[in-house]
């Protein structure tokens, strides 16, 4: 059973495949954390030790005993105000301007199957596999109550968490911090690993030792955004990629989200993740519920690959739209970084011929074909189709396109305006700005206001009526703003801090709506290419444009960040021009496909302008992806080396270990330099691999526990890929 209740010890103990979560109704019915880690048997309560501890506070019901206090004690949901000073999970501002609560056990109920959460993406409820517990709290003087949900998934090692918390006042309440999980630990000796960046440069692993008082990883630009990830590793200080204890933390959102690890002076370490509190107000009224965004944990004893194994497993199967699972995008080309905005149908129509003769399966038209969108400074907002750029229409340029042997698809950026355009002209009000104050311009574009139901609808409606008798298999959404001028018409000034996370809402339903409208259609999410790189999205999209910096060298560092929590089979990743139009950077086209061929393969160039050389290996590159996608995107992801060497490899191996590809930079070169020998990782020992590329017929022992030599590279930045057959 994944979850159990042992009544006599009062113990929850939620069990996976190879771990263990629990925690018991302690003293005067607080919710206390006992333990997290490897699978164990019975229940841990011996773990907690009562102590007297100097200028601590009591709770009331202790009385003259001084060996409980809440500072120490770790509970489940911590309140706040009541002498738990490390950070909350909960906070909420009464009637009479009062804030403190203290949340108290009252029932619980064990199901088979998953909960799910109004209006958010979760982990998906399939099969078997799921058990779901309901924890019922509410504070010790108002009706005030929390309902915590624990989702049990056995086979991938995952425990998810979200609350739901409930005014049964008669009066009107105002959450001011309400976080979807906290997780405890009884030490100091940790490192922390999260993922920074900014535009082109999204999720560097950074790892540094938790340090007392409080590291805090966030976003209030309205996305969670290019500069911090919502995911965080939590591991002992010797743990490695292939070995030791680590623990991840990874928000099923996409707005803005605050993960807190605050270390005490008792050596307790605390993790809370969920909504940021500095940009949230939420008022409850009698009998209203206010439901938080979902998290996903995972423990791995099996070293930091085994935990990115659990998660890019949860992502593949239980996340993304199941009509696309295990179903590679096809390689497509895209006009972007050929033409910009200006071009024109005739223009468009010869690329992508000259991508078909190439082997290309699809051609994607990126910004630039509606309203009156001649440059960037214009036509956000009018989703209908500009006929003097493309005469044929919507509906006729995709069959054009289809007729070519090509699929289709189309840019759109759905939750933005430009103050030139008829929409702004009719509706100023419906754009996310502070009447009488001068609105921040980013891109020269303002948020739409998706707080509002009538702008969703709106907005939905034209792009219904756009694409309804197109011939479309795929939108590259995006969106190039961070949210500034906070501040919604329709919504009250005791309400205006509703409204980033009503925005949020927004998105998702017009995403529901649109994916539900149009399932056949494949969307790939973007966000100034990976600002809004996260769990949230994937439930709509099953990829995500990894960043707008397209240079493959810096691609190392990004896709290696992101593959701690994500697979690369969500990963857009493409082949670009060189010189590289972000850094200026000139590699070979087959360096440029190594990094690739881990992504949604795919090209952002103009095939007119390629030599005959380049052509060829265009053709090559993409009748290798096609036989061996998914493996390189969609098998097992091995991280071989740091991304700081003068030398970076990585693999993947496919579930059933019969094929990998494997992949070598040389980032530096130098002279009289000795072999390099790489140890792959995850193939059956047993089976002998040939090597095509090498010309080598070799045991995945050799392979794992002697390694393979590298060939000499004499020049910079270059890749080599090799594919393993099993005979």
């Amino acid at each position: 059973m994944g979850i159990t209740f042992n009544e006599e010890k009062k113990v929850f103990l939620l069990k996976t495949k190879n771990t263990s979560y629990q925690f018991r109704v302690a003293e005067f019915g607080f919710l206390e954390h006992l333990y997290y880690g490897r699978r164990v048997e019975e229940a841990v309560d011996y773990i907690p030790v009562r102590l007297r501890h100097g200028f601590e506070a009591n709770p009331y019901e202790m009385k003259q005993d001084r060996t409980l206090c809440l500072d120490v004690l770790e509970q489940e949901y911590p309140g706040f105000g009541v002498s738990d000073f490390k950070t909350s999970a909960c906070s909420i501002i009464h009637a009479d301007g009062s804030n403190c609560i203290d949340f108290r056990y009252v029932s619980h109920r064990i199901y088979n199957g998953k909960y799910t959460i109004e209006g958010m993406p979760s982990l998906r409820n399939k099969g078997d596999d799921w058990m779901t517990l309901e924890v019922v709290l509410q504070d010790v003087a108002t009706k005030v109550e929390v309902t915590l949900f624990y989702g049990v998934l056995e086979s991938c090692d995952v425990i998810t968490r979200h609350a739901v918390i409930r005014n049964l006042e008669d009066t009107e309440i105002t959450l001011h911090a309400a976080h979807s999980t906290c997780l405890s630990f009884p030490t100091d000796e940790m490192d922390q690993i999260d993922f920074y960046g900014s535009w082109g440069h999204e999720r560097n692993a950074q790892r540094t030792p938790v340090r007392h008082g409080k590291t805090v990883v966030d976003s209030i630009r309205g996305i969670s955004s290019h500069y911090y990830n919502p995911t965080i590793v939590l591991c002992d200080h010797e743990t490695t990629e292939t070995a030791g204890d680590c623990y991840g933390v990874a928000l099923v959102y996409s707005g803005n989200f605050q993960i807190t690890v605050e270390v005490n002076d008792f050596k307790q370490t605390r993790v809370v993740a969920g909504i940021h509190p500095d940009t949230f107000y939420w008022k409850l009224n009698p009998g209203e519920t206010f439901a938080t965004p979902e998290a996903v944990m995972s423990f791995s004893a099996a070293g930091l690959t085994g935990l990115s194994h659990h998660y890019h497993d949860v992502v593949r199967h239980f996340l993304i739209p199941g009509q696309f699972e295990n179903q590679r995008c096809p390689v497509l080309l895209n006009n972007w970084e050929a033409t910009m905005i200006d071009f024109d149908e005739e223009q468009l129509m010869q690329i992508a011929s000259a991508g078909k003769e190439l082997g290309v399966e699809m051609f994607v038209m990126d910004d630039g074909w509606f309203g009156r969108r001649t440059n960037e400074f214009r036509g956000l907002g009018d989703w209908q189709c500009n006929l003097e750029k493309l005469p044929s229409g919507i509906a006729g340029f995709s069959k054009r396109i289809h007729g070519l042997g090509l699929k289709f698809g189309i840019w759109i950026e759905p939750e933005m305006i430009s103050e030139d355009s008829r929409l702004y002209e009719e509706h100023p009000d419906w754009c996310i700005a502070i009447p009488g104050r001068k609105p921040t311009r980013q891109r020269y574009q303002l948020i739409l206001d998706y707080s509002r139901d009538e702008v969703v609808e709106y907005i939905f409606d034209q792009i219904y009526n756009e694409f309804k008798d197109a011939e479309i298999d795929y939108i590259k959404w995006d969106m190039n703003r961070s949210m500034t001028d906070r501040f919604s018409q329709a919504l009250p000034a005791e309400r205006q801090g509703e409204l980033c996370h009503r925005y949020v809402l927004g998105f998702y339903k017009l995403m529901e709506k649109l994916t539900t409208t149009f399932p056949q259609i494949r969307f790939e999410g973007c966000c100034g290419g990976g600002g809004r790189f996260d769990m949230g999205v994937l439930y709509y999209a099953p990829q995500i444009w990894c960043s707008d910096d397209t240079d493959a060298i810096e691609r190392i560092c990004i896709q290696h960040g992101t593959s701690f929590f994500y697979p690369p089979s969500v990963m857009g990743a493409h082949v670009s021009v060189c010189p590289n139009q972000q850094t200026g950077r000139s590699v070979s086209i087959d360096t440029r496909a190594a990094l690739a061929y881990y992504g949604t393969f795919g090209y952002e160039l103009d095939p007119n302008e390629l030599n005959d050389e380049e052509k060829e290996a265009v053709k090559r590159q993409i009748q290798y992806y096609q036989e061996h996608a998914l493996t390189s995107a969609f098998g097992k992801y091995y991280r071989l080396t740091g991304v700081g060497h003068e030398f970076v490899a990585f693999m993947s191996v496919a579930d059933d270990q019969k094929s990998a590809v494997f992949s070598f930079v040389q980032r530096r070169t130098s002279a009289n330099k000795g072999i390099i020998y790489i140890k792959l990782r995850g193939l059956n020992e047993a089976a002998v691999y040939t090597i095509p590329e090498l010309g080598l017929e070799l045991s995945g022992a050799s392979l794992m526990y002697a390694g393979l030599p590298m060939p000499v590279i004499k020049a910079d930045n270059t890749a080599k890929t090799f594919t393993l057959i099993q005979k």
